[in-house]
């Protein structure tokens, strides 16, 4: 019997990315992500926390995967193996691992500790059994089903592509990745593994397709650093308030932030509670050593005491660090904008947004409402010094050739934005829908 794939979730929008993969009876689930827009909507949380909810009711708001779409696959499923930690990846586990109490969930150690951390923190219980892969290794699902993990670049540390193989093909998952040349932290991505896969054969590739309408290969996280580094100076910063904002999971980029800090011998203080679980994550298994004199500060009282410590000794004296890139209202940037909280902002305070605007409408409105209460303080304000995580149409270009899959689905994109993947292939040879084939949530494709 043939592969057959079914695109969970992820197809027709951008986020709850899941795939599942059946080879005869058995069944694996790659990736179990939030919609992180519909998620906050529905909780009011920032985008890089999890609080304990119903999943149906998650279902029906368009938050997580529509597991209902293979309700006839279910009993066959083995194993559900994320590619990396970011919430639209593993932000679902909690709530619908519980569906498959028997089976492993199996990763890298950083993706790992991450699901770990947010079980910890809203005191949930899982019984499926939590397994570690490196990336280089293999874990054996079943006689049928073996899994590889491949490292490729991201902006969080430990990502994988996927490689499925079954005895009648190999599946290769790349969705959310960067060839990243010149890393900050890690390793470069794993191409003499890669090249070696299309010299072997790959069925099928399923490719992030985000930025495939970027014509351009996606600038090293080296370069973000350094962006960081052309504000985080002496000549640029001396009597100023420093606050920056950036993705909690983005260690390597936070690592440059601790790094700059230091030689601007300012204490530096971190505050809100998803930057405390993904650093202490990263520092419990090795990937960032945090200096004891960093507070990583989450509780209220205990922002409020530290606030008011630093409007008495001078913002001039500080590196603030805090959750709220996007805007999120919840998130500790938007409740000091709007004076919740005790530090005071003013015209000698420079507020480095170090992130993209991810472009969906709520969090559009929320960084344009974030700046202008910002502005009206006087906020010196620092856009877009960052680089992505996602491939751009170059880096695409690069991994098909040396893939050569016979099969491409474009994802996490939505039709919007995943044709562009789907051009490039035709580009390149392709067929369209014959053997580049543009996916919806729920629908099905037998390899033939």
């Amino acid at each position: 019997m043939p592969i057959e794939i079914c695109t969970i979730g992820g197809f027709s929008e951008c986020g709850r990315n899941c795939t599942a993969i059946r080879v005869d009876d058995e069944v694996v689930i790659l990736d179990l992500g939030l919609e992180m827009e519909s998620y906050i909507r529905h909780t009011q949380q920032d985008r890089d926390n999890v609080v304990k909810l119903d999943a149906e009711d998650l279902i029906k708001v368009n938050a997580v995967p529509n597991l209902h779409l293979i309700s006839d696959w279910m009993p066959m499923v083995k194993a559900i193996i994320p590619s990396h930690g970011h919430l639209d990846h593993i932000g679902a586990i909690p709530f619908l691992a519980v569906k498959f109490p028997h089976i492993p969930i199996i990763s890298t150690p950083y993706t790992i500790e991450v699901i770990s951390s947010i079980l910890k923190e809203e005191r949930l219980q899982l019984s499926n059994e939590l397994i570690v892969k490196k990336a280089g290794q293999k874990y054996k699902v079943s006689d049928k089903i073996t899994v590889e993990f491949v490292h490729v670049t991201h902006s969080i540390p430990h990502t994988a592509m996927l490689v499925v193989e079954t005895p009648y093909g190999r599946v290769v998952y790349a969705n959310d990745y960067k060839l990243d040349m010149t890393p900050t932290l890690g390793k470069k991505p794993d191409l003499k593994r890669i090249k070696e896969l299309g010299n072997e054969g790959v069925d099928l590739l399923i490719c992030e397709s985000l930025y495939a309408g970027e014509h351009r290969k996606t600038p090293s996280e080296a370069v973000a650093k350094q962006m960081l580094k052309d504000i985080l100076n002496r000549e640029c910063s001396d009597g100023h308030g420093l606050v920056v904002t950036t993705f909690a999971s983005q260690i390597a980029r936070i690592k440059s932030i601790i790094e700059l800090g230091g030689k601007l011998n300012r204490k530096i203080v971190f505050f809100g509670r998803s930057l405390r679980k993904y650093l202490l994550a990263a520092q419990r298994i090795g990937l960032l050593e945090i200096p004891k004199s960093i507070p990583l500060l989450s509780r209220r009282q205990e922002l409020d005491k530290m606030m008011r410590q630093i409007n008495r000794e001078g913002q001039e004296k500080y590196l603030i660090v805090c959750t709220g890139h996007q805007g999120e209202q919840r998130a500790v940037l938007s409740r000091i904008a709007r004076g919740e909280l005790a530090l005071k902002l003013n015209s000698k305070t420079m507020c480095v947004f170090s992130c993209s605007v991810i472009p969906v409408e709520l969090n559009i409105q929320n960084r344009e409402k974030l700046e202008r209460t910002l502005r009206s303080s006087g906020v010196r304000i620092f856009r877009d010094v960052h680089a992505s995580g996602h491939a751009s149409r170059e880096d695409h270009r690069e991994l098909i050739q040396m893939l050569k899959p016979t099969h491409i689905v474009p994802s996490h994109a939505g039709f919007g934005l995943a044709h562009h993947l789907r051009d490039l292939a035709v580009e390149m040879g392709y067929v369209d829908q014959k053997t580049v084939h543009m996916m919806e949530d729920g629908k099905r494709l037998v390899l033939e």
